[in-house]
């Protein structure tokens, strides 16, 4: 992972890399999304830990991640004689891309705040030449 925003504007980026760039999700969460997108019907834990090669409680960490980060969905379907279970999802993606531009919009503007803080703090052309030379 890029140590600074000049490295991330230095690497070749796909758009899967926002899943790690905007909400610091791993390997295994990017598979699991992965898994969760190509499958045509929604899909269970076990399904997914079958398809990554992992445990079920590693995978069921991941996709609470990828629900927190709004990539996934999660559906209870109920047994007609009791009882249910989970299936999930992905979100669709025009909700999720406009969510990642109204995080990018608000870190944009924060970052704008900062940068002028910066500014006022650190700007020492108001200061007497005198003070300057000490």
């Amino acid at each position: 992972m890029p140590d600074s925003m000049a490295d991330y504007l230095r690497t070749d980026m796909e758009c899967e890399g926002l899943l790690e760039c905007f909400h610091g999700l791993t390997d295994l969460d990017r598979d699991c999304f992965e898994v969760i997108v190509t499958d045509e019907a929604p899909l269970t834990i076990d399904e997914i830990a079958d398809e990554v090669d992992r445990e079920r409680s590693t995978v069921y960490r991941s996709i609470q991640r990828l629900r927190q980060a709004g990539f996934v969905q999660k559906e209870q379907i109920n047994y007609d004689q009791g009882g249910y279970y989970h299936v999930f999802s992905p979100t669709d993606p025009d909700v999720v891309a406009d969510d990642m531009q109204q995080m990018l919009n608000d870190w944009y503007a924060k970052m704008g705040q900062l940068i002028g803080e910066f500014r006022t703090k650190y700007d020492t052309s108001d200061q007497p030449a005198a003070a300057a030379e000490s």
